[in-house]
């Protein structure tokens, strides 16, 4: 059975053939040599990089979901996941229509109800996140409806939309035309309410949704529209969010200067905070050095990030999520390392028992264990690889 990037390797062949192209000639378009092109095409190189997937598509005059195919969403979903994401899809379709058919509540018990999922997805609880978030998503409509304490609602709305929604949805590997769906009830809200951090919150989860889109440039544009007073902890945490994503926005565009230009003022705002978690962001010194490992690992500097791996006390994290990235992207950065891939597979699997969809369902992390199946011996730490890579759907 052929490996998931074998599958891609394949498509893009095919493409390149039915445009009449060479190797040569789409590589040299993408920036990329020849033979490395080649190995993606017969699958012996994962394509785990938003900027070269855009750089394919663009050289071969296709959409980059032609070049990776539709969202693969890792194992067989359980019964339950699989319920709570047909549940969040109605749910927003019904509050679009304006018909959420949920119960108007007070405002006290639906702020606990929306910190509470924060504190879920912030945990890694995916589960709790899933079962929890139609229902709100419902009650908040509902609520908003009866124009009681609207502008209260409005900041929940923004907030739960983002940082529940969208990131669940994202962090289980749903389709990328629903979360931007969360996104844009996000940005809505928060355009209706016009106040600066709700603005903020919302340019954060729009931009990331482009980026994932591969807009680059439009998700640059976003973020550099928003003002945000730097008046209270709150917001220092927040610009210092937006500073992070702007960063590997900047990696993808291959824009070097503004990338650490964004590392820079995020971590300068880092020291004046400290390890914080406001509004579910878990903004702090040791989450901006985990983006600077995402952002080297975009522009495939797999030694840098590793390097910055070993700098970081992931323990200081305040978000649990981000400790499984923090995991994730070490041992991806060490899967390109000819020496070092045992230590990538234990990586892996620290991540893994902190968040299996964080490993799971990550197509990127995925393309990583493909190829590091490819290259497994059969003893220990080759056992413990095809036992990874069979939890996240691989064929082993």
């Amino acid at each position: 059975m052929a490996t998931e990037h074998a599958e891609i390797g394949r498509r893009l062949r095919h493409i390149r053939h039915a445009r009449g192209k060479s190797l040569m000639v789409i590589a040299g378009l993408a920036g990329i040599s020849p033979s490395y092109l080649s190995m993606i095409e017969r699958g012996e190189r994962a394509l785990d990089r938003r900027s070269l997937i855009v750089a394919l598509a663009n050289a071969l005059e296709v959409a980059p979901t032609d070049v990776t195919g539709p969202a693969a969403g890792g194992a067989p979903r359980a019964d339950q996941e699989d319920r709570a994401l047909s549940e969040v899809r109605l749910a927003l379709l019904a509050a679009s229509m304006n018909e959420p058919r949920g119960e108007a509540q007070p405002i006290k018990q639906l702020r606990a109800r929306v910190m509470g999922v924060l504190a879920a997805q912030n945990d890694a609880d995916l589960g709790t996140v899933g079962t929890q978030l139609p229902a709100l998503i419902r009650d908040l409509h509902t609520t908003l409806d009866t124009r009681r304490d609207e502008p209260d609602v409005l900041r929940l709305l923004a907030l739960a939309h983002m940082q529940g929604t969208q990131a669940w949805l994202t962090t289980i590997g749903a389709p990328i035309d629903l979360t931007w769906q969360a996104a844009t009830v996000a940005r809505q809200v928060a355009e209706r309410l016009d106040e600066p951090v709700s603005l903020a919150v919302s340019a954060y989860g729009t931009a990331l949704g482009l980026l994932a889109a591969g807009a680059f440039d439009l998700a640059s544009r976003t973020l550099a529209a928003v003002e945000l007073p730097l008046i209270t902890v709150e917001d220092l945490q927040l610009a210092g969010s937006l500073a992070l994503a702007s960063s590997l926005i900047s990696a993808a565009r291959k824009d070097q200067t503004e990338r650490s230009s964004a590392l820079e003022y995020a971590a300068e705002l880092a020291q004046r905070t400290g390890e914080t978690n406001m509004l579910g962001f878990g903004f702090g010194p040791a989450n901006v050095a985990v983006w600077r490992m995402q952002g080297a690992l975009e522009v495939g500097e797999h030694a840098e990030a590793a390097m910055i791996a070993e700098t970081v006390d992931p323990g200081a994290m305040l978000v649990r999520a981000r400790q499984a990235v923090y995991w994730r992207e070490y041992g991806r950065a060490l899967a390109r390392m000819p020496k070092r891939r045992a230590d990538a597979v234990l990586m892996l699997r620290r991540a893994e028992q902190i968040s299996p969809e964080h490993v799971h369902r990550h197509p990127f992390t995925r393309s990583t264990l493909a190829e590091l199946l490819a290259r497994a011996n059969r003893d220990t730490i080759g056992r413990e690889l095809r036992g990874l890579a069979y939890r996240a759907g691989l064929p082993v």
